[in-house]
């Protein structure tokens, strides 16, 4: 009855160094869930698209032209402390996504020595 809790398929655990490098590299995209206030507050991981958990649905469906992300690649996700985005994962599992990593909060990223750029 209660859907809205279960976690998204699980995924190989990647640390934030390799999140880093496949972001990189373009091969992996990373997305802050957190609402642009937040992210104007205390800044985003680099390389990292902003794209809030209450319009994840609608920017991000693989079926529409205005997708913001690759389907076709691994996505890993952060929010301020990793429930927004584990939502955002079980958003984009059930929408096909197959290779979905929820990164935690940006004070993961911070912890493991990832950069955070101001916007």
């Amino acid at each position: 009855m209660f859907n809205f809790m279960r976690s998204a398929p699980p995924q190989p655990s990647l640390t934030p160094d390799e999140i880093s490098r496949l972001v990189a590299s373009g091969e992996m995209s990373l997305v802050d869930v957190r609402e642009m206030a937040e992210v104007r507050a205390s800044g985003k991981a680099k390389g990292a698209q902003v794209i809030p958990l209450s319009i994840l649905g609608l920017k991000c469906d693989p079926k529409s032209a205005d997708c913001l992300i690759s389907h076709n690649k691994p996505v890993a996700l952060y929010c301020a402390s990793g429930g927004r985005s584990s939502m955002a994962a079980q958003t984009l599992a059930r929408m096909g996504y197959d290779q979905v990593h929820n990164l935690g909060g940006l004070g993961d990223w911070v912890a493991a020595g990832g950069q955070v750029e101001r916007i």
